[in-house]
């Protein structure tokens, strides 16, 4: 099992990733633990994210 985090969406491993592209992964914490986001999904999500719209909505 691999210690590198997946985006909870689209499940995309951050293994593979530049050190660029690794800074641009997001988290998100809530009473469920952390979620993680790929670069695209979160530019995907941005507008959901900023407005704390539960990730049920997205």
């Amino acid at each position: 099992m691999s210690d590198e985090p997946t985006c909870s969406i689209c499940g995309r491993s951050r293994a593979g990733a530049t050190a660029v592209e690794a800074l641009a992964w997001v988290t998100d914490t809530d009473e469920r633990g952390t979620r993680w986001l790929c670069p695209t999904c979160a530019r995907t999500h941005v507008r959901d994210i900023e407005g704390k719209l539960p990730a049920e909505y997205w």
